[in-house]
């Protein structure tokens, strides 16, 4: 009997849905090449346009299907102009992360080509590092607090628990164990000024004890957000606390061409949610010119995540023949320059795929 991974597909709104059927598609196509192993595709509305039309923008059958599943791939959730009564936005990605204790927010950064940098000097794979971003506290464990407009001040909380630092700073060790890298977890703070952060880093320092092979560094915020533009090619894995990360990670995207080309995955003990870090563009949504890029390297990472012989051996395929059809730099969506559709640049990557995984490995 092959093994049957459950899959909950969540498209959510503006592009999401575009770029996560272009995934989708990638799956199905890499299915009948594999050995041992079937993919349950089950499909739940999430995001603003389920909140219009139930009230709810995460039904709890969408997220009993997610708590149940093996893996669940996000397309994008929310729009700026849809917002519940008290002004904020309708995000219900974050209340899968904080319900399901995704406490790793793991967002790769890779350059593919040099064209895709505004840096100068760096070519395919000079920039490679990881950032993993606390995701369940923080400043962001305030964000339910709602603002008097009409006092003085208004102030929000920011929490570090040792529970949460440890188990994010063991995920980013872990990952710099696993990676062909430097073996160092730089950790991204700011305990010049914050007590908070004194905290972090002192229960980062106990955690880097535990892994005498990897080399522990602190570098503050400010210093990292310079050191990015500088040198990016001397960072391998960062870990840092939420906002930090949320702000941080756009910038590492803009390295190597933009959020189209920013995968991530939200990783907790038994859950993980699979989803490019780039919001829903409804200013684009329905045009087939969404870079899906982001989207499927999220699902190579969603592959190598469910650990089994053959997802690992489809994630490698995958990645693969993401990178053979980007080291054409003419083979790109309106985004970073080029004219190929959603569509068109999947099936690229398709034909690659296929390729790949029936043994031929000749690059364009």
């Amino acid at each position: 009997m092959p093994q049957s991974f459950h899959l909950v597909i969540l498209g959510g709104d503006g592009i999401g849905p575009e770029v996560c059927d272009q995934s989708v598609r990638l799956l199905e196509i890499m299915q009948p090449h594999l050995d041992g192993v079937e993919f349950q595709l089950d499909r739940h509305s999430v995001g603003v346009g389920e909140y219009q039309r139930s009230g709810d923008a995460l039904p709890q059958s969408a997220f009993d299907a997610c708590l149940a599943s093996d893996a669940v791939l996000l397309g994008a959730m929310g729009l700026p102009n849809v917002r519940y009564p008290n002004g904020k936005e309708i995000a219900p990605q974050l209340d899968l992360r904080e319900r399901l204790q995704l406490y790793g927010g793991v967002r790769p950064i890779r350059l593919f080509h040099e064209a895709d940098t505004p840096l100068k000097g760096h070519g395919p794979g000079d920039i490679d590092f990881v950032l993993v971003r606390e995701s369940t506290e923080g400043l962001f464990y305030g964000r339910d607090a709602i603002a008097d407009l009409e006092a003085d001040e208004a102030t929000n909380l920011l929490r570090i628990t040792r529970s949460a630092s440890e188990r994010v700073c063991r995920l980013a060790f872990e990952t710099a164990r696993r990676r062909d890298g430097k073996k160092t977890v730089t950790l991204i703070d700011k305990a010049n000024v914050l007590s908070s952060m004194v905290y972090f880093r002192h229960v980062f320092d106990e955690v880097a004890n535990e892994f005498p092979d990897i080399k522990a560094e602190h570098v503050y915020v400010d210093a990292a957000a310079l050191f990015l533009v500088r040198r990016p090619q001397d960072f391998d894995v960062m870990v840092t606390e939420n906002m930090f990360g949320d702000i941080l990670s756009d910038l590492a995207a803009g390295l190597v061409g933009g959020m189209g080309m920013a995968p991530s995955g939200d990783i907790g003990d038994g859950a993980a949610v699979f989803q490019p870090s780039h919001g829903s563009a409804p200013d684009i949504a329905g045009q087939s010119i969404a870079n899906p890029i982001a989207m499927h390297l999220s699902t190579a990472m969603m592959l190598e995540w469910l650990d089994h012989p053959e997802t690992r051996r489809a994630a490698d395929a995958l990645n693969a023949a993401i990178a053979d059809v980007l080291s054409d730099p003419t083979q790109r969506t309106a985004d970073m320059g080029g004219n190929l559709s959603t569509v068109e640049i999947t099936d690229k990557i398709a034909d690659r795929l296929s390729k790949r995984l029936q043994g031929e490995t000749t690059a364009v």
